[in-house]
């Protein structure tokens, strides 16, 4: 667990600013068609958030990833959907972390070490230069385990939220 003051330091001077570079507008319309492909399969909703640092003070008060990947999941309405399976992929750029977080629903079936294995392998491309590829893959993979758990059936559904990425 990285300290308070490693914490500020990469939320200082960490890849934060390279965030037009990593997530071109192409990048995030492809992100946005994969999402909203893999959503005809399921019935729930998949958002994604990319933030390229935390506020000094934040990090100073203790203000996490996770805790602020649920701040994120409430203020972008993920938690409101019909059938409680809303997911949030979270990515926070300064201090290299991927979070998930998933709506009572899908929590309920889905272990955490899933969400987990799926965290990992979007950093490990991510590691190697391979944005593109961790995000997407990312996406794939959450399209995989809700569409295990929340077939659609082919039966049309609303889209509930929409599909493209947040910057933050």
């Amino acid at each position: 667990m990285p300290t308070r003051a490693q914490r500020i330091r990469a939320n200082l001077f960490e890849g934060w600013f390279q965030l037009p570079r990593r997530f071109p507008p192409e990048l995030l319309d492809d992100m946005t068609a994969a999402i909203a492909d893999g959503e005809h399969t399921h019935l729930g909703e998949v958002r994604v958030a990319i933030e390229s640092r935390l506020p000094l003070p934040a990090v100073w008060s203790g203000l996490d990833s996770g805790t602020r990947a649920r701040q994120v999941f409430g203020q972008l309405d993920v938690w409101d959907t019909e059938h409680n399976c809303g997911v949030l992929i979270y990515v926070l750029m300064s201090e290299h972390r991927v979070e998930i977080v998933a709506d009572r629903g899908i929590a309920r079936r889905v272990k955490p070490e899933e969400w987990g294995a799926i965290c990992t392998e979007i950093l490990e491309h991510f590691a190697a230069g391979q944005w593109r590829a961790g995000v997407l893959r990312g996406i794939t993979q959450v399209h995989a385990l809700l569409e295990r758990h929340f077939p659609s059936h082919g039966r049309p559904r609303p889209d509930e939220l929409p599909d493209r990425p947040v910057l933050l």
